[in-house]
């Protein structure tokens, strides 16, 4: 959707434009430059670190916030307009792979010394990929400016965005290990009868040749090992933890039900036994939850069936650490290792569309005789259609800062969605934020009522407030598109608005 300063000519928005880049200083995702010959090298630098990290914005033509203060950062890129040139020839040509949907918008307005001039606003997008200065390495951005990651650094970035997969690594692991009545199903669904285990699995991709010795890949062994997790020494299974109350209590007596439930083996075993376990933790009996009413889960169980597997067959296996399930009175918690892969952010998950970060254990899961995933992209949009049709909230997703550790979480709320937040949710997705303004119009209720529900939101997560402009003017966002105040509000602006073809 493209949206306009409302009421504003085209001189007032670029006004309104310049002040609020003067007012800004060097962020994790925003940098200001003058021009000069020596600009172009740095300048690419930063598009490269915005790209690799979480996107941001870059003008050119303004003094650094440090050296000068409002209008007096105005130089404009009449200093030296060659170089604008040089780095957009360097942007598309000199950045590999190279980045897409980089945009540049020309903001005119009067620079420092009275006369007639110009910005350029550079916005570039995170970027699902891993990219690098030709001859000149890799960076990210910091808090402030830059720094050439090493090479590990490199690699944990192309596993946590799905650009490599540790599926397709070796294990040194027998192939005897993985002969299990999972493999002989496999291989009769698939008619696979000839040659041994070894050959059979090299010709379909799961397993690799390693100085001409045959090893099965990770993937082989999540797939069909009855105990991945001990074979390979690493934490790939699903732990559940059901707790009584809303929240986890840290004391000298844990809120736990009971023991923690270890669910291990095969993948297609983990994801039929741990979604067992919940469904029989949910629905043997009423009981009587901390608030003293009686706990009714009502979610829909294929929806619970989709989030399990989800979790297992698009965390990154890269990550030593296991699958949790949080079973409470009012929602069920699946977070899964990794981060979210490809362009697939919290805010976008229901019309994303689907991204493979394990295609073999995507692939291969879908071949035995009852698979859990048909793997025909519509599972997500699934989950959100089936909550809705039932009267819950849609499911929420949560990845860092939310999270503490590389993850993704998505929520299923165990409570009735009242009519209101299906509108707030789709101005959200229209708007980006909403104010007690907007809610009272959209709603038709009074200020009283809607700071309540706010405040109902945001302690359940929902909404994140931003409170910069004061409480009367409070903003509230979905966690996903609550960005750093500032530079990305107004790079979706000018990316809707005034982008130069």
């Amino acid at each position: 959707m493209r949206t306009k300063f409302k009421g504003m000519s085209a001189d007032s928005q670029n006004q309104a434009i310049v002040q609020k880049i003067c007012s800004m200083d060097e962020t994790i995702r925003f940098e200001s430059k003058r021009v000069s010959g020596k600009m172009v090298h740095k300048a690419l630098e930063t598009v490269v670190a915005f790209a690799n990290t979480e996107g941001g914005l870059l003008v050119l033509g303004l003094e650094d916030f440090k050296k000068a203060q409002g209008d007096a950062r105005l130089f404009g890129i009449q200093e030296n307009p060659e170089a604008i040139d040089e780095l957009r020839r360097k942007v598309e040509h000199g950045i590999t792979p190279p980045l897409d949907e980089v945009s540049w918008r020309t903001v005119p307005c009067i620079l420092r010394d009275g006369s007639e001039g110009a910005l350029v606003v550079v916005g570039v997008p995170k970027s699902s990929k891993v990219h690098s200065v030709v001859e000149n390495g890799t960076w990210k951005r910091l808090e402030r400016g830059n720094r050439e990651m090493t090479a590990k650094e490199v690699n944990d970035l192309c596993f946590a965005r799905g650009v490599i997969s540790a599926e397709t690594e070796t294990v040194a692991v027998p192939f005897e290990l993985l002969e299990t009545d999972y493999w002989k199903t496999y291989c009769q669904t698939r008619k696979l009868t000839s040659g041994d285990i070894g050959d059979r699995m090299f010709r379909i991709g799961l397993a690799k040749k390693q100085e001409e010795t045959l090893q099965p890949t990770r993937a082989a062994v999540l797939l069909f090992a009855e105990d991945p997790s001990g074979v390979m020494a690493a934490k790939t299974a699903i732990r559940i933890f059901h707790y009584t109350g809303t929240r986890i209590e840290h004391g000298p007596v844990p809120n736990l039900i009971k023991n923690p439930k270890t669910i291990s083996g095969p993948l297609i075993r983990q994801i039929e036994d741990a979604y067992d376990y919940v469904i029989n933790e949910i629905v043997g009996g009423l009981r009587l939850a901390s608030s003293g009413f009686e706990t009714v889960h009502r979610y829909p169980t294929r929806v619970i069936k989709e989030a399990i597997t989800n979790a297992v067959i698009h965390r990154d296996y890269h990550i030593n650490r296991d699958i949790h399930i949080r079973i409470f009175d009012n929602r069920i918690e699946v977070e899964s290792p990794g981060l979210f892969p490809g362009a697939i952010k919290p805010d976008n998950m229901e019309s994303a569309g689907s991204f493979s970060r394990n295609a073999l254990i995507v692939n291969h899961l879908r071949e035995f005789p009852i698979p859990p995933n048909i793997d025909a992209g519509e599972g997500v949009r699934m989950m959100f259609s089936t909550m809705r049709a039932v009267g819950l909230y849609p499911p929420m997703y949560y990845t860092r800062p939310h999270l503490q550790q590389d993850g993704v979480m998505v929520v299923l709320l165990n409570e009735e969605r009242p009519p209101v937040w299906e509108q707030v949710s789709d101005w959200l997705d229209r708007n980006r934020f909403i104010t007690n303004t907007d809610l009272c119009k959209i709603a038709n209720i009074d200020t009283l009522t809607a700071s309540k529900l706010f405040s109902k939101w945001v302690a359940k997560d929902m909404l994140v407030p931003d409170k910069s402009k004061g409480k009367r003017g409070t903003r509230y966002f979905k966690p996903g598109q609550a960005f750093e105040q500032g530079s990305f509000f107004l790079l979706s602006d000018l990316e809707d608005n005034n982008e130069d073809e």
